[in-house]
């Protein structure tokens, strides 16, 4: 039976295997994607980490079977005991996931380097930013990229970073949650994941919400990582909150307006008032994108 995926091209199929379990076959369309999933699953699973069992791999590593965790996503039942599970569990993946990583493996990049965040600034401006037609300056808005790549790079980041670390993408089985997904992680600083899981547009969680999770994670990681520099960790957040959600929105104009999914097309007007938002307590750092946050707001 053929698993709906909202924005993969893999193909997901649950099946019966020999023994009679219930399993999940995915046929990839890039073997160094696959590549990357395989050994990360194999990795955190060794480790003890939440992630699905893998089974097994053809020859080629375009398709591989791993364990059914079934149909419960955590983005279906946002319970506050679930996400605050997820989220704690999450700081284990990134920490404990990190030992002993091979980042070689990691597709397309092995780390969060400026390159890779420059990549992901260009998406926005490319694929959302210029399909909304609105009239906007190159060089100020390069300028701002340029000063939120700096407080980003300033950033500790030898941990696992899950890139795509939101509901949709965590499953909910006896209680517990379980990762999946990850085969776009790589080397970088926590607070990406962070931002990517409690800023999802369509999740809606509220900031005391928001301010409760972070407390929860902060918890966990500390108990992880004694000498993590609290001030420091919270004072760049907002900031990693922009960059994704400026990624996501990228993100939501390549899949909506260029291949006409409709799901991201209703995610735009959520992100963006995220993005409006967002930028209101950074609007003397950001002065040119939070105008034209303004202006997109308009369009919605």
């Amino acid at each position: 039976m053929a698993i709906q995926q909202q924005g993969s091209n893999r193909i997901y199929t649950r099946e019966t295997d020999e023994n009679g379990r219930s399993i999940i076959r995915v046929q990839g369309t890039n073997r160094d994607e696959n590549r990357a999933f395989i050994y990360m699953s194999r990795h955190f699973h060794t480790l003890g980490l939440p992630v699905p069992e893998l089974y097994w791999v053809s020859d080629d590593e375009m398709s591989y079977t791993q364990e059914d965790l079934g149909d419960a996503l955590l983005f279906d039942n946002l319970d506050p005991v679930l996400v605050e599970r997820a989220i704690r569990a999450l700081a284990h993946v990134q920490v404990e996931g990190a030992k002993d990583f091979d980042w070689s493996v990691c597709f397309p990049v092995p780390a969060m380097d400026e390159r890779a965040i420059r990549w992901d600034l260009n998406y926005f401006k490319y694929c959302f930013l210029k399909g909304t037609k609105i009239e906007f300056s190159e060089p100020k808005l390069e300028d701002e990229f340029d000063r939120l790549v700096a407080v980003i790079l300033a950033q500790p980041a030898d941990t696992f970073l899950y890139r795509d670390c939101q509901s949709r993408n965590v499953m909910i089985r006896d209680g517990q949650p379980y990762f999946i997904d990850f085969q776009g992680g790589r080397r970088g600083p926590t607070q990406y994941d962070v931002a990517s899981f409690l800023w999802q547009a369509k999740a809606k969680f509220t900031p005391a919400f928001r301010e409760q999770m972070i407390e929860a994670y902060l918890d966990e990681l500390k108990r992880l990582q004694p000498n993590l520099a609290e001030p420091a960790w919270r004072a760049a957040l907002p900031h990693f909150v922009l960059l994704r959600t400026l990624q996501v929105l990228g993100a939501y104009g390549y899949r909506g307006y260029f291949e006409r999914k409709q799901h991201f097309l209703e995610s735009i007007p959520l992100a963006l008032q995220n993005l409006r938002d967002i930028l209101e307590p950074l609007q003397n750092e950001y002065l040119y994108l939070y105008a034209l946050s303004n202006d997109l707001l308009l369009l919605v």
